[in-house]
């Protein structure tokens, strides 16, 4: 089964990475980096460069889509080969899966009209703009659409452990989440604005500027 994470310029390192660590450990899984062309795509702060090893035109037909996301999703969201391949694929995936604001792509390319859908708590109010209705979970299922969204950055990991009991077995699952080790027991209680307090949330603010 081939997974293809659709990869673009000014997107969230871990938002695709992480759903790879998991995926690429199943031997039943073969999983490939596409995007609008081959070669390197610089996430979203410029440090990290991650490498499109084959254009969309390679791809046509994937069992699985992960779409990442990222400040530079809003790029996508006027249409063009990205959202383009979306429409394509969608109707023959086992799967089209989203991380973070990668939902924002999914519901441009209509394929969310009507879902519940998640994403980065930031952009609750701009995901239901483009049809979808926002709801606070770490991963949504629609197993009936093929559709999962995932929540910011980690639960990407959550979500790619749920993938790997769909496509193959829950033992597949634990053996994947054994082998890279994901046991988090991060040192604060700090996942969710609703859990922080406005000093935190302060900073959160200062940060976002700097990334953007």
């Amino acid at each position: 089964m081939q997974v293809a994470i659709a990869l673009f310029p000014r997107l969230t390192a871990l938002d695709a990475i992480g759903p790879y660590e998991v995926l690429q450990r199943i031997p039943d899984l073969d999983v490939v980096f596409t995007g609008e062309q081959r070669g390197e795509v610089r996430t979203e702060n410029g440090f990290l460069g991650l490498t499109v090893d084959a254009a969309f035109d390679e791809v046509p037909a994937p069992d699985v889509v992960v779409v990442p996301g990222g400040v530079g999703t809003r790029e996508l969201l006027g249409g063009g080969p990205y959202l383009d391949w979306l429409r394509a694929v969608h109707p023959r995936t086992r799967f089209t899966t989203s991380v973070c604001s990668g939902s924002l792509a999914l519901a441009a390319a209509g394929l969310l009209d009507g879902l519940t859908a998640t994403t980065h708590w930031s952009i609750y109010d701009f995901l239901r703009q483009y049809g979808a209705e926002p709801v606070q979970q770490r991963v949504v299922e629609h197993l009936d659409r093929r559709i999962i969204t995932a929540a910011g950055v980690s639960s990407g990991i959550d979500m790619a452990l749920r993938l790997a009991e769909l496509l193959v077995d829950d033992v597949a699952a634990r053996a994947a989440q054994v082998f890279i080790e994901y046991d988090p027991q991060p040192p604060f209680d700090a996942g969710h604005p609703s859990k922080v307090d406005a000093v935190v949330m302060e900073r959160v603010g200062e940060y976002a500027k700097i990334r953007s």
